[in-house]
């Protein structure tokens, strides 16, 4: 389909180019309501026996698995690779009810410049999970080239009720106060152990339902599984940051600013003042936003992510540690060993293989 055809089809519901991002909405207020649309997408072909939507347009391409798990879960599991600059949020439409809580596991793999003369880029991956109340509005931002897989749990409340003994936790745990609160939308890093194993798990589950009567219980254990451990975790989860009031967070510009971060790892950080001109946005709100969405400082989410590229540049490439010490702004291999530690638990020489 050429382009100007396929901006026809989908103008309706497209932002088209802003800051330099084409803007793709998905409509949010049910899982039906989400598969329905990605069915109808321009480019898109639906295969119902598999239950896959296949889609190839001018701007992405890949496919979108789909299931009902139990009464009140479903999961869609999308493997997706950017052929431009996007921007990805949700929307709602007005006569349909919202009552789901989604659940978002996102891997995506973009590429990272370095200095290095003999290593000039290295594909990076960034994981997070992203846990949004029913009608909050939230965005994403990838790069031209990146490939991502997105795993998005829709929980009703009846389900949660029945699976998860909110009743019987402390009402002063954080996550339980959020839940309560008028709050919106919060983002973990790490919070579930071997997230990306366990998660391929149940995408090759998805991939073989039709071969085997017992995929249907598998599957519904392995979900619970990992939601169980999802929940478990973030209940143990300490921040004592107020979140904020449904609306009050502009989450494309914080995705942005994520984004912004994590793609230039290699270069000394740019400080929050220029982050915040550049989005257009105080410094002060720019840094109670993104605390309240992931969880720390921008500061620390920079370190954070400067130690998790030094991790890969230790285990999968031959350069000197100084050297990765360098990459990831770091003068001083002593103080770069010393702050890698504290994020990895041991010295980058002792998870160098052998």
């Amino acid at each position: 389909m050429i382009l100007s055809k396929w901006f026809q089809f989908i103008k309706p519901n497209f932002n088209f180019y802003r800051d330099g991002f084409f803007e793709f909405p998905f409509l949010a207020n049910t899982p039906e309501a989400f598969i329905e649309s990605t069915i109808n997408t321009p480019g898109s072909k639906h295969n119902i026996e598999e239950q896959t939507v296949y889609r190839n347009n001018p701007f992405i391409k890949g496919e979108m698995r789909y299931r009902k798990i139990d009464d009140g879960l479903w999961l869609t599991i999308t493997n997706i690779e950017f052929k431009h600059d996007t921007v990805i949020k949700s929307v709602y439409a007005k006569d349909i009810p919202s009552e789901h809580y989604s659940i978002t596991y996102t891997v995506f793999e973009s590429e990272v410049k370095l200095q290095n003369m003999f290593i000039d880029k290295v594909p990076f991956q960034n994981k997070f999970w992203g846990f949004k109340k029913p009608g909050v509005d939230v965005g994403a931002c990838f790069y031209k080239g990146s490939k991502c897989q997105f795993y998005i749990y829709y929980v009703s409340p009846s389900w949660i009720e029945k699976h998860i003994p909110l009743d019987q936790l402390d009402s002063k745990i954080p996550f339980k106060k959020f839940l309560d609160s008028d709050k919106g939308f919060v983002s973990y890093q790490d919070i579930v152990p071997n997230a990306e194993e366990l998660s391929h798990e149940i995408l090759n589950t998805f991939k073989i339902f039709n071969k085997d009567v017992f995929n249907k219980t598998i599957l519904k254990a392995q979900t619970l599984n990992l939601l169980s451990t999802f929940f478990k975790n973030v209940f143990r989860d300490n921040r004592k940051d107020y979140y904020q009031e449904k609306g009050s967070v502009d989450y494309k510009k914080i995705a942005k600013c994520e984004l912004m971060i994590s793609t230039k790892l290699s270069k000394p950080f740019m400080g929050i003042d220029r982050l915040s001109e550049k989005l257009n946005i105080s410094s002060s709100k720019l840094k109670m936003d993104f605390k309240s969405v992931y969880g720390k400082s921008i500061l620390q989410y920079n370190i954070d992510k400067k130690m998790q590229l030094a991790l890969q540049l230790v285990q999968n490439t031959q350069m000197q540690i100084k050297h990765i010490s360098q990459e990831v702004g770091y003068e001083n291999p002593s103080k770069f060993s010393a702050v890698f530690k504290k994020k990895h638990g041991k010295l980058p020489s002792e998870l160098r293989p052998e």
